[in-house]
């Protein structure tokens, strides 16, 4: 019977140590095996114990596998496939576990949650987390198993993969453009108020680059929020500096100067190199890719 309890407490042991490994933090680790942080500390302070050594470093990335750990995570893995291997066996051939992903809300809504969905269809042991997140790719890339970035990215530790192309136009709504006018270069945009995100919150260079041959403008309503930033120009608040396949076919919005102003920009999928030994990490890596691909004629026009 004790040597039963110890297999089962190594075993767990080990399987918290390969979500911490791939998730870089005890807490989002503890939140993917449904334990809380202590519990996480305890399991790794027990592994470490069984290793005789350090399997787990801190570093301003998270939390980083040690030489020694290389040795545990390689087990890690092995029992992982064992036991996928069963459940396979069982079901025949589902992936399952929980994927986090961070990503800007447009591409969340338009391309990562239609994919998302039918990856579960497929595989109903998938459970996926969405965070709202548009910001620079982080050198700490911790509690996330993927991040969905604005501009091509430079990782370390990480795979960078492209997976869209899109752009930024100027849309106003119709009422708006009776009751100020319509623009007719980029000078008369001096006249307007903007509708953009909030200039102190915004981290990525790309979209701080879209204003850059846009006049001085009055300031509308700016939101960390692209779906309040549409809102708002619907509303008539301004005009709108919006990404193209967001609102293209909307009846309540028309573009502005589209002759003259484009901002191009891309998606990039960034996982961290433990993550992407995850065979359910991998295959929503690989759905998202895909859904890019499959948006690109659409996004692009």
């Amino acid at each position: 019977m004790r040597a039963a309890a110890d297999y089962h407490h190594h075993l767990e042991s080990l399987m918290t140590f390969l979500a911490v490994a791939r998730l870089g933090r005890y807490t989002a680790a503890g939140e993917s095996l449904g334990v809380n942080h202590s519990t996480v500390s305890r399991r790794i302070r027990g592994l470490e114990a069984v290793m005789g050594g350090r399997v787990l470093a801190r570093t301003p990335a998270g939390w980083e596998v040690t030489e020694l750990g290389q040795r545990a995570l390689a087990s890690a893995e092995e029992v992982e496939r064992a036991l996928a291997g069963l459940s396979q066996h069982a079901d025949g051939g589902e992936i399952s576990g929980m994927v986090r992903i961070a990503a800007p809300d447009a591409f969340s809504t338009y391309v990562a949650t239609p994919a998302l969905a039918a990856l579960q269809r497929e595989h109903p042991g998938l459970v996926v987390e969405v965070i709202s997140a548009t910001q620079r790719v982080r050198q700490n890339r911790s509690g996330v198993d993927l991040e969905i970035v604005i501009g091509k990215p430079f990782v370390h530790k990480a795979v960078a993969a492209h997976v869209l192309d899109y752009a930024l136009g100027l849309y106003a709504s119709p009422e708006y453009l009776d009751r100020v006018g319509q623009p007719r270069t980029l000078a008369d945009l001096a006249d307007h108020r903007l509708n953009y995100y909030i200039e102190s919150a915004l981290r990525v260079d790309d979209l701080d680059r879209a204003t850059d041959s846009l006049p001085p403008m009055r300031r509308g309503i700016f939101s960390t929020s692209v779906f309040a930033q549409v809102a708002a120009t619907v509303a008539g608040a301004g005009i709108g500096l919006l990404p193209t396949f967001l609102v293209e076919d909307r009846d309540d919005l028309v573009r502005v100067l589209p002759d003259v102003y484009n901002h191009e920009l891309s998606y990039w999928a960034v996982v961290r190199e433990e993550a992407m030994r995850s065979p359910v990490v991998t295959a929503v890596f690989a759905a998202l890719r895909e859904a890019g691909a499959n948006a690109a004629p659409v996004v692009r026009g």
